[in-house]
């Protein structure tokens, strides 16, 4: 894979890279920090410049996360109510419970945008549930650009310092990005059982 995003970013400069950046958030098992280490190696050995990666990879992620956004708003608030109305009882969910994620969303989503946005995965997907709980677009925008400015800076900068010895940089990455999933599944089986456990002790209607 890292030979073709070296392809892309050779053949078509910093189209290439907004191009790699947009599809990596959109489908996020495309690894960011190659392509944005990859981009900071090449401004070493092309005419490409820093400040320009870096320009294209951030207009790439926020273009790749307005996609992800409108998708959530396909699946808003109303949506779900209309999908709790009919099937509610199976699933043991009530209006009140959308209401009350929507109403945390509004309070901390702004905040949890811009620091997903530095964690693997998360950074692409917390899109969603923004777009989901009709955060307001322009502060969507806004904590998306500042995240996503923050995480692309630093690579972009890795990246030109450490050149073709980028190898073990990314070896760092890999564990970081290991550890980040396993907590994800640990964090993701414990609310499960959280929920499970109040659904239990819920008394039927």
């Amino acid at each position: 894979m890292e030979q073709w995003i070296i392809d892309v970013m050779s053949d078509y400069g910093y189209f290439g890279i907004f191009f790699l950046i947009m599809l990596e958030n959109v489908f996020p098992p495309i690894p960011s920090e190659v392509i944005l280490t990859v981009g900071g190696f090449m401004t070493t050995t092309t005419n490409m410049t820093i400040p320009g990666v870096i320009l294209a990879s951030t207009a790439g992620s926020v273009s790749g996360a307005v996609v992800l956004y409108g998708l959530g708003l396909l699946l808003d608030v109303e949506r779900l109510e209309k999908i709790v109305d009919k099937y509610g009882r199976v699933l043991r969910v009530k209006r009140a419970d959308i209401h009350r994620a929507d109403a945390w969303f509004d309070r901390y989503g702004i905040w949890t945008i811009f620091f997903a946005r530095l964690i693997p995965l998360i950074r692409s997907l917390i899109s969603i549930p923004a777009g989901m709980a009709n955060t307001k677009f322009w502060l969507f925008i806004t904590f998306t650009t500042l995240g996503t400015l923050l995480w692309n800076t630093v690579l972009v900068f890795i990246g030109e310092a450490v050149g073709e010895n980028r190898a073990a940089i990314m070896e760092q990455f890999d564990i970081y990005s290991n550890v980040v999933y396993v907590l994800i599944v640990l964090v993701a089986l414990a609310a499960v059982w959280f929920y499970v456990k109040k659904i239990r002790s819920r008394p039927m209607d």
